[in-house]
């Protein structure tokens, strides 16, 4: 070994350890070389020797030591017992183990095009040559060394440097006794050997908990499904004309211990699968579970992609969790984000020194509006790492589901951003079509990669085409978040009756676009925070009446084509904004009002539920029918919900005026006894019990366009959902 070799080994810039580290031979002699620094002694053992074969000698002060032996010493093999001051420890030599990584993954993963690339980057705990202990794996295409730090070295940034495979820009390296639960980063050298900041794997299964920042090795193939029966349900559970109603959670608020903690993902499923079984909610989305380091990013700048926050538990914890959803037949839905990510120096940022994951140019790589980076979805590589990403989680954890963050910021070159702050395309357009080709691309790759899944956008623009299939030219999406609809009816909601009459349009509007798309009508967390204040608070008048608002309002959702998303506490009306460092106010159930909502929202759910006619046509234009989307002055809606044979209709009537109306007159198509179903001002519901009692027959009198009609007594402030019983006849 000449001085510049030997200066590339201990300053853990050597592309290629092995061709002077570990066992060689020139046919006469072996020669074993080890780099352990502090170290001042190294013998070598046979595998089951107790006495040593030989001692190393010190070649170089850093720690690097050699020997020459006939071969006949090890031919049974050998290890290492290193001795330092404090002790001795023995060791395999990771040097002796041939690559891990054969030619066809080192192809797929430089072509862009490795579905399955978390197989083979990472931590994987395996066996080699009968030796247990864990592979790494990582791309980093323009560094000039890496190595493995970690619990296993003492933090070492230059004793474990990692092999190179060459114009791929993968390095590996397989480390003996290594296995689940240890900690570790890359100590990575930039291309003029500069030491990087330590940093986390881009594609490690665990994280520690923050502040710490460490990459986690965790074994995924040890956990055993049960719930094989609920897979094979899918592809009917999320069909678009199946019943979907959502709760979305935030895991770190929805529940916390005694002492102000975090509940454990067990304690999860103990507590909160139950309850929204008990609401009768068909799935639950999570707000981002992927590990992150700041707890008021609420999980959307995240670090650790490939790993479940370890706030609440080991991935095995977390793959209980969703086995024990789909034991109780619920879904279980993630909020993805792959649109950005932090700059904290132990994530993606200047990876390799290089912008290797984000653009170097801030008019494309920076988002203003979190400060975060921004994907390179230009990039093959980078759109490997993320495609791969969807279909892990489907794959590895069995979600139903990804719903997908901030769609609309990835769709356009120019959003958020002022003149001059962007790059247009040579047209002078301002569509991101390497976005674009990356969201058909993680589309089709998730829907072929577990049968019965879907995916969501949270697409607040009126891109077309979003949840039209890929070969159609459209996005791909199964889903699409309704964010007009929300936006409209809110603002109306927030009117004075006495005003709404001004503002009736926002209440019908939807409905001239509720069919171009599939959509999920949201109200999400980001409508009970920043100032906004709970969905309860939004509602005017005083206590009586912003309850009763709030009432009508999800009769009127649920009533309204479109699958429901609802977020946590907003099912008991929580009276204060949502904050993501403490608990839900569970003790305002002890108030009536409150359980009142609580039970009205299940009760919705039931009937939801048991109501074809209030999901089968969702997506289909013939489905709705306006009764009376004109009575304005009246502050009334009207309208008929159709199933699929067109016999059991079912009719919606909202009065959202602060005055009872009696009778009132409305149309309906078929002659026969329709039953008040829900009546959002039951006294069950803490309503003033105003109503129809129970149903009643239409009479042969005209109205709205119908030759029957049902005289009416509509609450003030309140939702009434009819179902069609039987012919008149």
């Amino acid at each position: 070994m000449n001085s510049s070799e030997i200066h590339r080994l201990v300053s853990g810039t050597h592309a290629d350890p092995f061709s002077r580290l570990g066992h060689h031979s020139n046919g006469k002699q072996d020669i074993l070389r080890t780099y352990a620094p502090e170290a001042h002694k190294i013998e070598i053992f046979t595998p089951r020797g107790n006495k040593p074969v030989a001692e190393m000698t010190k070649i170089h002060d850093a720690g690097l030591f050699e020997t020459t032996l006939t071969p006949i010493k090890i031919k049974t093999g050998y290890r290492y017992v290193a001795h330092y001051d404090g002790g001795s420890h023995s060791f395999e030599d990771p040097y002796r183990f041939a690559p891990t990584i054969g030619d066809l993954d080192l192809y797929l993963l430089s072509e862009g095009r490795h579905v399955h690339a978390y197989r083979i980057l990472g931590a994987h705990v395996t066996e080699q040559d009968g030796v247990s202990g864990t592979r790494f794996a990582l791309w980093a295409p323009n560094a000039a060394g890496v190595c493995v730090a970690g619990d296993f070295n003492h933090w070492s940034d230059v004793k474990n440097p990692m092999r190179s495979r060459g114009g791929s820009g993968i390095w590996e390296l397989f480390l003996p006794d290594v296995g689940d639960g240890v900690t570790y980063k890359y100590a990575i050298r930039d291309a003029s050997g500069h030491m990087q900041p330590l940093k986390a794997d881009p594609f490690g299964f665990g994280g520690e908990m923050r502040p710490k920042s460490a990459s986690v090795v965790r074994d995924l193939s040890t956990y055993n499904w049960r719930d094989s029966k609920w897979l094979e349900s899918r592809y009917v559970r999320h069909h678009r004309a199946a019943p979907m109603s959502i709760y979305e959670v935030h895991l770190g608020s929805w529940q916390r211990t005694d002492d102000g903690g975090f509940l454990s993902y067990a304690d999860l499923a103990e507590k909160l699968i139950p309850y929204v079984k008990s609401l009768g909610f068909t799935h639950i989305e999570l707000m981002p579970i992927t590990e992150h380091p700041f707890d008021g990013s609420w999980g959307y700048q995240p670090i650790g992609l490939y790993a479940p926050t370890a706030r609440h538990g080991t991935a095995d914890d977390f793959k209980a969790f969703v086995d024990a959803c789909h034991e109780a037949e619920v879904g279980i839905i993630l909020d993805w984000v792959p649109g950005h990510f932090p700059s904290d120096e132990h994530g993606l940022a200047q990876f390799d020194g290089s912008y290797l994951y984000e653009h170097a140019d801030p008019r494309k790589g920076f988002h203003p509006d979190w400060n975060t980076l921004i994907f390179n979805f230009g990039r093959r590589e980078v759109v490997n790492y993320l495609v791969a990403n969807a279909r892990f989680w489907l794959e590895e954890y069995h979600l139903d589901g990804l719903r997908v963050d901030a769609v609309a910021s990835m769709l356009y070159l120019d959003y958020s951003r002022e003149d001059g702050e962007w790059i247009p395309n040579p047209d002078g357009s301002n569509q991101n079509w390497e976005a674009v080709k990356f969201l058909q691309s993680m589309n089709a790759d998730a829907y072929s990669a577990m049968g019965g899944i879907f995916t969501v956008a949270e697409e607040s623009t009126a891109w077309p085409s979003v949840t039209s299939p890929t070969d159609q030219d459209g996005l791909g999406f199964g889903f699409k978040w309704n964010m007009g609809w929300m936006n409209d009816t809110l603002e109306y909601m927030g009117e004075d009756p006495i005003n709404r009459q001004f503002h009736h349009h926002n209440m019908t509007f939807g409905i001239d676009y509720a069919f171009s798309e599939n959509y999920v009508l949201p109200l999400s967390h980001d409508e009970v925070v920043h100032g906004k204040g709970s969905l309860l608070d939004r509602m005017p008048g005083d206590r009586w009446q912003k309850h009763a608002n709030l009432r009508a309002y999800f009769g009127f959702m649920w009533g309204h084509p479109g699958k429901k998303l609802l977020f946590m506490g907003c099912e008991f009306a929580q009276s204060q904004e949502w904050k993501a460092d403490s608990s839900l106010d569970w003790h305002l159930l002890q108030y009536p009002e409150h359980k009142n909502m609580q039970t009205l929202i299940g009760d919705l759910n039931k009937l939801y539920l048991a109501t074809p006619a209030l999901f089968e046509k969702d997506c289909e234009q013939d489905g709705f029918q306006w009764i009376d989307g004109g009575a304005q002055a009246d502050n009334v809606l009207s309208f008929v919900r159709w199933d699929n044979d067109r016999q059991n209709p079912v009719l919606v009537v909202c009065n959202f005026s602060a005055a009872v109306r009696a009778p009132y007159r409305i149309g309906v198509p078929k002659a026969g006894f329709w039953q008040e179903k829900l009546n959002t001002d039951s006294q069950l519901y803490g309503g003033a019990g105003q109503g129809n009692l129970g149903g009643l027959a239409s009479d042969d009198v005209g109205a709205h366009g119908q030759t029957q009609s049902l005289s009416l007594t509509l609450p003030a402030l309140s939702t009434l959902i009819f179902s069609f019983a039987t012919d008149k006849s």
